[in-house]
């Protein structure tokens, strides 16, 4: 692979391979470095795309895979997580603010799902990505996928049914 199709690759997916490993593992600095390894891996690894899913794809599965490695590191499971703060500054209307704040109070709430809803929510949501393409990733059945996309929709309505109540 060459240098221009790797930050090609980078410009195109880096934001979202790092907003992936962060859904895993709620930890900014961690997310940093699975982005970084995840591109490595791509580049000492390109021949082994065979081209059966799409890019973004495969990127996503080699994020997840490099993700699941860091949580399951010694040093990952004596670390405390801590809450998940926004980056998004309003400078705009009162609407604004609200509807931010709305929407970031759904993503904190997405993060307390058990990590098996909370990754097929993301990559469906976020990723607008197939239940083919996540059974892929993800490496189980699309039956799976569908049951753990439902079970995550209803944890989801019931938690923002109880917040907003």
């Amino acid at each position: 692979m060459d240098p221009q199709t790797l930050e090609d690759l980078i410009a195109k997916y880096g934001q979202e391979v790092w907003n992936f490993a962060y859904s895993i593992t709620k930890n900014r600095s961690m997310s940093d470095d699975i982005a970084q390894d995840v591109f490595i891996q791509v580049y000492r690894h390109v021949t082994s795309f065979r081209g059966e899913a799409s890019v973004k794809t495969w990127l996503m599965k080699i994020t997840r895979n490099i993700s699941y490695n860091y949580r399951n590191t010694a040093f990952f499971r004596r670390v405390l997580l801590v809450g998940i703060t926004s980056n998004d500054y309003s400078h705009s209307a009162e609407q604004s603010f609200i509807e931010k704040e709305a929407a970031n109070n759904v993503w904190k709430q997405v993060f307390t799902l058990p990590l098996k809803f909370r990754e097929v929510l993301v990559l469906h949501a976020k990723y607008q990505l197939s239940l083919k393409e996540i059974a892929s990733i993800l490496q189980v059945p699309e039956g799976t996928v569908k049951s753990r996309l439902f079970g995550a929709r209803k944890r989801m309505s019931a938690l923002l049914k109880e917040e907003w109540s």
